[in-house]
């Protein structure tokens, strides 16, 4: 299984109450997909950087969750059909590499002396 992050932009005007219902299907769906859900951040109303005449701003929702590769195809044409999710984006979260320290232009001339 791999690690994914999705940003989902909700459609709650004038239903505030649904947020949570509309997340508890998110964690459904990904469950039912064979994945597991590990952090749900809620990240609140924000205005939309180009307004559209139908919307000028959504709730914004966080998840991180694992789920094998072929579940976010599948995913991806659930949340296709629920009217109260305007846009989502699911991307793999790639684990960093820890960097090789470098050495220093002293410690390099160092080196060099000896």
């Amino acid at each position: 299984m791999k690690k994914y992050e999705g940003l989902f932009i909700l459609d709650v005007v004038g239903k505030e109450d649904a947020e949570k219902e509309i997340i508890e299907r998110i964690q459904k769906e990904i469950e039912q997909a064979g994945g597991r859900v590990e952090t749900v951040q809620k990240m609140g109303p924000k205005p939309f950087a180009r307004v559209s005449p139908k919307r000028s701003s959504g709730h914004y929702i966080n998840v991180i969750f694992d789920a094998p590769a072929k579940a976010i195809t599948g995913l991806d044409a659930k949340f296709h059909l629920d009217a109260e999710m305007f846009r989502w984006q699911i991307s793999e979260v790639i684990p960093e590499k820890p960097r090789k320290k470098k050495k220093d232009k002293a410690e390099k001339k160092e080196a060099v002396k000896v």
